[in-house]
């Protein structure tokens, strides 16, 4: 199973660009994505920016990744 995470783009430098959420900074390749611009939000996987996604989907996407990081706390 492949698991995609959602970076709101903050910078973009060719066929690179740095995401970030929470805090944390990442670059990434954005080969696949030529309309991609600044504040964008991209689904992620394996450093490959790999589809443009609206807002919403981001924070629900983020939403049920803190909610399984919660889960696995209690255990």
């Amino acid at each position: 199973m492949c698991l995609g995470i959602p970076l709101k783009i903050i910078k973009i430098h060719g066929s690179e660009a740095v995401g970030e959420m929470n805090g944390i900074k990442k670059t990434i390749r954005v080969d696949l994505l030529p309309k991609l611009k600044v504040g964008d939000y991209v689904l992620v996987h394996a450093g490959f920016g790999l589809e443009i996604i609206d807002e919403n989907t981001a924070m629900e996407t983020l939403e049920a990744v803190r909610e399984v990081e919660e889960a696995l706390k209690e255990k």
